[in-house]
């Protein structure tokens, strides 16, 4: 396939401004149970009541659910809501050609839909996934000459 579908995006959302690369967005179920078992849990900043001396002692939220979890390390950012809409790759050492997830994430690249003639876009490493086994082609941002 050479079209990458319609950028939604306009070239401004969901890009790294520095390197061009779009962001990528991949299903949660399409990585190894082992990688997604690493994202930590993002919890909201509460505000406290002036009065307020512990969370048991007050009516600031819900201090239990996380709204949701990342991953950063080894040159990865990654973000995953709580909603299963899916991981975004907003940072990693990789990037592989992918179509466009627009509308749904205008200007983003679809990690599930890889595409030789689709747009740079952040990804993760083989060893990310079952039988270490991308399902893409997988390049160094190092080498990327936009």
């Amino acid at each position: 396939m050479t079209n990458a579908g319609i950028d939604y995006g306009m070239g401004m959302a969901n890009v790294d401004p520095e390197t061009r690369i779009r962001y990528g967005v991949i299903s949660q179920h399409s990585i190894s149970g082992d990688a997604l078992a690493e994202f930590e849990p993002e919890y909201p900043e509460v505000e406290h009541d002036a009065d307020c001396d512990s969370p048991e002692n007050c009516d600031c939220g819900d201090f239990n659910e996380p709204t949701g979890f990342k991953y950063e390390r080894d040159g990865y950012v990654l973000t995953m809501g709580t909603d299963g809409f899916g991981i975004f790759v907003l940072k990693s050492p990789h990037y592989t050609k992918a179509m466009y997830c627009s509308p749904c994430a205008p200007g983003a690249g679809n990690l599930d839909s890889p595409s030789d003639g689709g747009v740079a876009t952040y990804c993760l490493a083989a060893d990310w996934f079952e039988d270490e086994q991308a399902p893409y082609t997988v390049m160094d941002v190092a080498g990327f000459s936009g």
